[in-house]
């Protein structure tokens, strides 16, 4: 008789009994772990199915003409799309512009409005208003405009149209925004037009100052608005006021009401990331904050006439402190030094518009908007 066998018959009943359960806890915690791999292997699956809805746009690195490594952040080109036909990768205004820099140490986010009639340098070295790179190259010839002039290394982009903010709204069961009189006028014709594009129904709200709870054809129609006081300014500031709102009430939103928002929002959201990058992301989702807005260039005015150009432009005071400052509100760099590209730029910009750093800068934050020390 074998030592295994002469051992077991010496066991008491007690014994094998104890034996027979530890076993069997060791079947049951591997059946556990089978189960939980399976799970997690069907939510991956479940996701990368929904985000196969996803507009994906891989763009080539090498054109998209990175200027600056700036460390431990993840840099992302917003942009809020004038669509009235679905495009979303071109040959279309982006009424949006905005840098959402996210510290991949914290999570924190820091959004940045770029105002969209700003002079800037374009791809062929002429200078236009800042949406119009969009309407020329799409997401690519924006991004690279957005290196260009501010030394920055934005690789990805995500694009929506209106309608998509919209509905996201509208499945979120609306927003409350803080409105004057004039705003909420506005807001109402707007609502028009927005609606039409979006094929939604709408009823003007109330003509006056204080918290109204509005849908998303109302919210978008708001974020919209531009013939207030502070003009296009101010409209930058109300799309991050229903950009940072939207936010938080995805963040709280119920998986019924995600599902729903993936399905009719993601075909009309076009993005460079790949599948790995959003399921990253959204794994980290509860722990981003946006702890920091303000809108882009800090010191500006405007003019009517820029050498060679018609219209009328956001005109920045002091290009290069303008970018030595986004730099600081970003990424904290004390020490940034401004490239020979950035030092070009504001020498064509002084030349073109006459404005120079003794020019009176023109109010661009209001009251409401998450103050910050660049945008002061």
């Amino acid at each position: 008789m074998s030592k295994k066998k002469r051992m077991k018959n010496r066991m008491t009943r007690a014994e094998r009994q104890k034996l027979m359960r530890k076993r069997r806890r060791k079947r049951i915690a591997l059946l556990v772990a089978e189960v939980l791999i399976l799970a997690a292997l069907c939510v991956t699956a479940y996701g990368i199915f929904k985000l196969d809805k996803l507009d994906f746009n891989i763009l080539n690195d090498k054109n998209l003409e990175a200027y600056k490594d700036t460390g431990p952040y993840t840099n992302i080109a917003l942009f809020g799309l004038d669509s009235r036909n679905d495009e979303l990768d071109g040959g279309v205004q982006s009424d949006c512009i905005m840098i959402a820099s996210i510290n991949n140490d914290t999570s924190d986010v820091t959004l940045t409005s770029i105002y969209r009639d700003t002079l800037l340098q374009q791809k062929d070295g002429t200078y236009e208003k800042a949406n119009s790179a969009y309407n020329r190259g799409g997401p690519e010839e924006a991004i690279s405009l957005l290196n260009r002039n501010f030394d920055l290394d934005i690789h990805n982009y995500v694009s929506v149209n209106f309608t998509a903010l919209v509905n996201t709204i509208d499945l979120l069961g609306g927003l409350e925004l803080d409105m004057t009189a004039e705003e909420a006028d506005w807001c109402n014709k707007y609502a028009v037009e927005t609606a039409e594009v979006a094929g939604k129904d709408w009823e003007d709200i109330e003509v006056k100052d204080g918290t109204q709870k509005v849908d998303g054809v109302h919210a978008v129609a708001y974020a919209r608005i531009r013939y207030t006081e502070g003009m296009d300014f101010k409209r930058a500031e109300r799309q991050r006021i229903v950009l940072e709102k939207t936010a938080e009430k995805a963040k709280k939103a119920n998986l019924l009401t995600l599902n729903k928002m993936i399905d009719e929002i993601f075909p009309m959201i076009s993005t460079s990331f790949s599948t790995q990058d959003l399921l990253g992301f959204a794994a980290n989702a509860l722990n981003y904050n946006i702890v920091q807005t303000g809108g882009f260039p800090y010191q500006v005015t405007t003019r009517e006439d820029v050498r060679n150009h018609e219209g009328s432009y956001v005109v920045p005071i002091g290009f290069t402190n303008n970018v030595t400052q986004l730099h600081r509100n970003l990424f904290k760099e004390d020490s940034y030094e401004p490239s020979e590209k950035v030092t070009q730029i504001n020498d064509d910009i002084i030349y073109l518009t006459g404005v120079t750093e003794d020019t009176d800068a023109m109010n661009t934050t209001f009251e409401g908007d998450i103050s910050n020390e660049g945008a002061q």
